[in-house]
């Protein structure tokens, strides 16, 4: 089950993060075809949106063919990750992760500089081919 959460002050509108994480969701194999996803009111209690939001969001989503309403039912995921990296990789990478967050937390950078430098990172290897 995915938990959602909305930031009020991402500047991303709140729709669009919903749909974001579950695009996440699917591309990380936590989500799969078939899974249901939580009822519109779920979504709307858990982060306190309009329920026209997450509405919002799940017709985009089955617009994009990753996910299906289906009348009295429910919201479905339509869709999987093309190429689902296994639970204790992606568990690696993050322990991974969550260690050079801490040198960089260590080092005086915050949540927006590490970000920043990640993004660098990102695009000068991706631009280098080495995105292996």
């Amino acid at each position: 089950m995915i938990h959602f959460t909305v930031s009020p002050s991402s500047g991303v509108p709140p729709y669009l993060q919903l749909v974001h994480q579950v695009e996440q969701a699917i591309r990380l194999g936590h989500l799969t075809r078939g899974d249901r996803l939580p009822t519109v009111k779920e979504v709307a209690r858990m982060v306190a949106v309009n329920p026209n939001t997450v509405l919002k969001a799940y017709r985009e989503l089955e617009h994009k063919g990753l996910a299906q309403g289906r009348p009295g039912r429910g919201t479905f995921v339509a869709a999987e990750a093309a190429d689902p990296v296994p639970e204790a990789r992606l568990r690696e990478l993050q322990d991974s992760l969550a260690g050079w967050i801490r040198s960089a937390r260590a080092a005086g950078l915050d949540a927006d500089g590490m970000t920043g430098l990640f993004t660098a990172a990102l695009t000068d290897t991706t631009s280098k081919g080495d995105d292996v």
